[in-house]
C-alpha cells in the first residue's frame, strides 16, 4: 500500500518539522529522477516511483542516525500500513542486499539490527527497489550529481567506498539507461533541475 502524492508530501514535511536538515531537498532530488526515469521504462509506474522516492528517507525524521534510519523508516512505514514504502526504506542502502558494505555508523540496537537483518533476507529485489538505490546515488540537495562524484564525495566523509557497492551504482545506471535508451543525466535533467521548497 502506498500513500498518496499529497499525503507523501505531509509526512516529509512533518519529518522535516521533526527533523530540519538538508535530507528533505535531497528526497525531493531523489523523487524527481525517479519519476522520470520511470516515465522513459514503459513497464513501471511513475507516480509510485514519485512516492518511493520521496520517502525513502523518512526514517530521518526521528533524528540524526546513520544505520539507525533504515529501521526508523521501515517500522514507521509500517505502522502507517505503507508497506511498499516501508520496503524501501529497508532496502534503499543495501544494494547488494547485504548490510555488510553499509557506509556509516552501525548506530542501532542489538534489535534493530536483528530486524534489519530478517527484513533484509526475506525481500527479493525488483525494479522500484533497484530505481531507488540508483536514485539515492544520484540525488544532492542542490539538484541532480554525476554519480562517480557523489560516491567520491561519500568516500570522502567516511574514507572509503567499498568497490563492489561502487561497481553495482555504475551497473544500475547502465541497467536503467539501457531499459530507457537514453541518457540519464538527460532524463534526469541534471543541467537544470533544482529542488523546491515543500
Amino acid at each position: 500500500m502506498l500513500p498518496t502524492r499529497k499525503e507523501a508530501i505531509e509526512l516529509i514535511k512533518d519529518g522535516l518539522l521533526s527533523n530540519p536538515g538538508p535530507w528533505g531537498k535531497h528526497c525531493l532530488t531523489a523523487a524527481h529522477c525517479a519519476e522520470r526515469i520511470a516515465s522513459k521504462c514503459g513497464d513501471m509506474d511513475s507516480e509510485k516511483a514519485y512516492i518511493l522516492g520521496l520517502l525513502h528517507d523518512i526514517g530521518r525524521k526521528f533524528g540524526t542516525r546513520h544505520l539507525g534510519h533504515v529501521s526508523d523508516g521501515f517500522t514507521y512505514m509500517n505502522s502507517l500500513g505503507y508497506d511498499e514504502v516501508a520496503k524501501i526504506c529497508l532496502t534503499h542502502s543495501f544494494n547488494n542486499h547485504s548490510i555488510d558494505e553499509y557506509i556509516g555508523r552501525f548506530d542501532v540496537t542489538d534489535d534493530e539490527l536483528v530486524l534489519i537483518k530478517t527484513e533484509l533476507a526475506k525481500v527479493s529485489f525488483d525494479d522500484y527497489d533497484r530505481l531507488i538505490q540508483l536514485c539515492d546515488s544520484l540525488a544532492g540537495e542542490d539538484g541532480v550529481l554525476d554519480i562517480e562524484d557523489r560516491m567520491g564525495d561519500v568516500k570522502k566523509r567516511y574514507g572509503l567506498y567499498p568497490q563492489v557497492k561502487w561497481d553495482l551504482n555504475i551497473d544500475l545506471m547502465h541497467y536503467f539507461e539501457k531499459k530507457m535508451k537514453e541518457n540519464i543525466y538527460t532524463v534526469c535533467e541534471k543541467d537544470s533541475f533544482v529542488p523546491g521548497d515543500f
